[in-house]
């Protein structure tokens, strides 16, 4: 997501950073520039102006011009008002109610209202605990209600039974009923949705919304569909009460104009974004964080926080105790390759990473299609355990019986053992640092660990 925008914002302001003087010709050349980067992106041509126009005021004042550095200074300027377009700061889902706290997700057909349902459900479920019940509405798309009930079972959610020939107040209420029945904390309905915005749908959710305090009312958008997802948003929030928007399929829209626009034209945060088709592909909307990859600064903090959910903390401990005495092997090679994988690979790495984003196309084309951490996790799989331990002693015959055991060359074994000699020379030397030593002991780096913790970051 903010691929194309990115690519072009980041490559005006690199053409301002070195510049010690900016005048009003280079301003007004490098406004032009994001200008037709934010249209370009499906940025509403309303919204795109109204930014401009704010960068503009603040890039001509006499703060940027008693700058030591007025490009860094211009860069902060568009940060901030990136940051304020998004939300200024996320918006936390609302737990505060009575059990069962009741949410209801609403959009149109096909916008995965269903799936984010149940990404939404074992989200909450992993970070607050909570006993949830899914419940779907919709009684128009055929097998709405077992595809719910499918997910919900693979994910160890409950789910409301299949209701025939109810309406979806009817249904709504039943489920309320067996939530307070049975004990659950939360309950999310799954309303119905149309191929386009219809009295007969606002009516529907019009109803279960003045029955049940709802919470959270969720319009759930497909970011791919740009412009008209910033219609319907519109469209929704005209007639419903909204309290937040969830985005999905945001990996496959390289514009970002909707999230850009929806905030502004609805005046309803972006709460969560959809990443991916798997279950856990579900991220809380930090605006902040958001601009810092838009103008290709990384985001290293939602980075740590995937590692944390990822990385077993007495696994990682122990590779630390390993490196500082520089006894890094081939085993505890092969768990980083498995941790860099679970994580996304190299590609999903790099978009968190300040100022390597734009590097995520060639990485694709030269390590990902290659699939060359498959190659050596098999290569190090066919290896016994001296070996991997004591890599030094695969000569010729070795390294023969290595590759006809994980089905590759001579060629890709020595590329690996070099790889890996580097590496473990690197961690030798980290190891020897008694300054890196005495940091990680000291006791500054256990506050700043105890802090990490704290926030959950580790």
């Amino acid at each position: 997501m903010f691929s194309g925008l990115s690519e072009g914002i980041t490559n005006v302001v690199n053409k301002l950073k070195g510049r010690g003087i900016i005048d009003e010709a280079s301003l007004s050349e490098a406004f032009r520039e994001i200008r037709v980067s934010l249209l370009e992106a499906d940025v509403s041509l309303t919204v795109a102006k109204e930014f401009i126009e704010k960068i503009k005021e603040k890039s001509l004042g006499t703060e940027v011009h008693k700058s030591i550095s007025p490009g860094q200074m211009i860069i902060k300027i568009v940060n901030d008002e990136l940051v304020y377009l998004l939300g200024s700061q996320n918006s936390e889902i609302n737990l505060k109610a009575k059990a069962p706290i009741t949410m209801m997700m609403v959009g149109l057909q096909g916008s995965g209202k269903t799936t984010t349902t149940a990404k939404l459900s074992k989200w909450i479920s992993k970070n607050f605990n909570k006993n949830i019940l899914m419940a779907s509405l919709d009684i128009y798309r055929p097998a709405a209600q077992e595809q719910l009930i499918s997910l919900g079972k693979s994910n160890n959610i409950s789910t409301l039974d299949i209701q025939k020939d109810k309406l979806p107040i009817e249904i709504a209420d039943i489920a309320y009923k067996k939530a307070k029945l049975e004990g659950f904390d939360l309950l999310i309905f799954d309303s119905a949705g149309r191929n386009h915005i219809d009295k007969k749908m606002m009516n529907e959710i019009a109803e279960i919304s003045q029955k049940f305090a709802l919470t959270e009312t969720f319009l759930v958008s497909d970011s791919m569909t740009g412009q008209d997802a910033v219609n319907t948003a519109q469209n929704f929030s005209d007639s419903l009460e909204l309290t937040g928007i969830i985005l999905t399929r945001v990996d496959g829209d390289n514009r970002g104009g909707a999230a850009l626009s929806m905030r502004t034209v609805t005046q309803k945060p972006i709460k969560f974004i959809g990443v991916g088709e798997k279950i856990d592909d579900f991220e809380v909307f930090y605006p902040d964080r958001i601009a810092s990859r838009i103008l290709g600064m990384g985001d290293v903090v939602t980075l740590v926080e995937k590692a944390s959910e990822q990385i077993d903390e007495d696994e990682a401990k122990k590779l630390q105790r390993k490196i500082l005495k520089g006894r890094f092997s081939l085993t505890d090679y092969a768990k980083q390759l498995e941790q860099i994988n679970k994580m996304g690979g190299i590609q999903g790495l790099l978009k968190y990473l300040p100022g390597l984003s734009g590097l995520k196309d060639k990485v694709e084309e030269s390590i990902e299609k290659s699939e060359i951490f498959k190659v050596q996790k098999a290569i190090i799989g066919s290896m016994t355990l001296k070996e991997r331990n004591y890599p030094e002693l695969i000569k010729a015959s070795r390294k023969i019986r290595i590759s006809k055991g994980s089905g590759t060359n001579v060629q890709d074994i020595n590329k690996l053992l070099k790889q890996f000699k580097k590496m473990s020379q690197m961690m030798k030397k980290v190891g020897k640092n008694q300054n890196v030593e005495e940091l990680m002991n000291s006791q500054k780096f256990k506050d700043i660990e105890q802090s990490f913790n704290k926030n959950k970051l580790f």
